[in-house]
């Protein structure tokens, strides 16, 4: 059985309400939901979907999130 692999998640909040979640470390992995917990379930489903279709691509390490004011 192979081990399960652990991404970060970053969880942003739209103007109309909704959770945005995307996932740095796999390049056009992103989903978005009404609640939180809706979000989680298909973020899940989103990256076994990548993980899929993206075997050979080399994922990203996540350096740190900033934000800035401009």
């Amino acid at each position: 059985m192979r081990q399960p692999r652990k991404f970060t998640v970053v969880i942003e909040r739209d103007e109309e309400g909704y959770y945005v979640a995307t996932v740095p470390a796999l390049r056009g992995c992103h989903t978005q939901a009404k609640n939180l917990n809706a979000l989680m379930k298909r973020i899940r489903e989103a990256v076994e979907l990548c993980l899929d279709s993206n075997n050979r691509q080399a994922s990203l390490e996540l350096v740190g999130i900033q934000q800035i004011s401009v």
